[in-house]
């Protein structure tokens, strides 16, 4: 029954917003999980993934193909990425460094259903390295999370940490990562996510100083030039 209610809330949501809109449902789960960026193991082998099939700027050469998968406990909001690419690197060694310029896969999202009160963008390159930031609507006002606050998100990555020169075969790489909801409520003010609860959000992968540059999403951004900081344009994150 809560499903099939979940289910028609989303389609009344969709209605609303747009039929281009996307909606995922973040189920909720009851025990830890271990941080390892091993995308087949059985916590997540129920859980339905998401893929990136919209992209910003001209149709890239390179369309690397990324599913994602997201579910949540009381205390914690757990992510996966797969990504099956090629031509991938990462350079950037330092928190807050420029992971966007590496292959790199993204996680922008605000715990409301109102984005106009500032949204997070949490950024990670294919060697484990993030960028994680609190942001305003129009992003007149950026804030770094802190290292003391950072150092309580886990995160896992099947690649090495540097990879150069750029791997230009085919490689399929992951990302895991964990954030306890406490340091979310440390720069923005909410509840923990409990049943029905919406946020707004987006998945992005990117490489922009990679040999071959490209800009996908999960939900579609109208705009004439790459841009993920368009939180008018994030998809509909619905809490079972």
């Amino acid at each position: 029954m809560k499903i099939l209610i979940l289910v028609l809330f989303s389609i009344l949501i969709i209605s609303f917003k747009g039929e281009s809109d996307l909606t995922y449902i973040v189920k909720k789960i009851n025990k830890e999980i271990n941080i390892d960026a091993k995308w087949d193991k059985a916590i997540w082998s129920d859980i339905d993934s998401i893929q990136l099939s919209n992209y910003m700027g001209s149709k890239p050469d390179h369309f690397p193909t990324v599913y994602v998968k997201m579910v949540y406990s009381d205390t914690d909001l757990f992510v996966i990425f797969k990504v099956m690419d090629r031509y991938v690197k990462s350079i950037t060694e330092e928190y807050q460094g420029n992971v966007f310029e590496d292959s790199c896969v993204e996680f922008f999202f605000s715990p409301t259903n109102v984005p106009s009160k500032g949204y997070f963008n949490l950024e990670t390159n294919c060697g484990g390295m993030q960028l994680f930031h609190f942001n305003s609507y129009n992003k007149k006002k950026k804030v770094l999370i802190k290292n003391e606050d950072y150092k309580n998100i886990v995160v896992a990555h099947s690649l090495s940490k540097i990879n150069i020169p750029e791997i230009k075969d085919s490689v399929t790489w992951f990302i895991e990562y964990k954030i306890p909801f406490e340091v979310i409520s440390k720069y923005f003010t909410n509840d923990n996510p409990k049943s029905q609860t919406i946020w707004r959000g987006n998945f992005y992968k990117c490489g922009d100083e990679t040999s071959h540059p490209h800009w996908l999403t999960w939900n579609k951004v109208e705009n004439p030039t790459p841009n993920f900081h368009l939180p008018q344009f994030f998809g509909t994150l619905i809490f079972e």
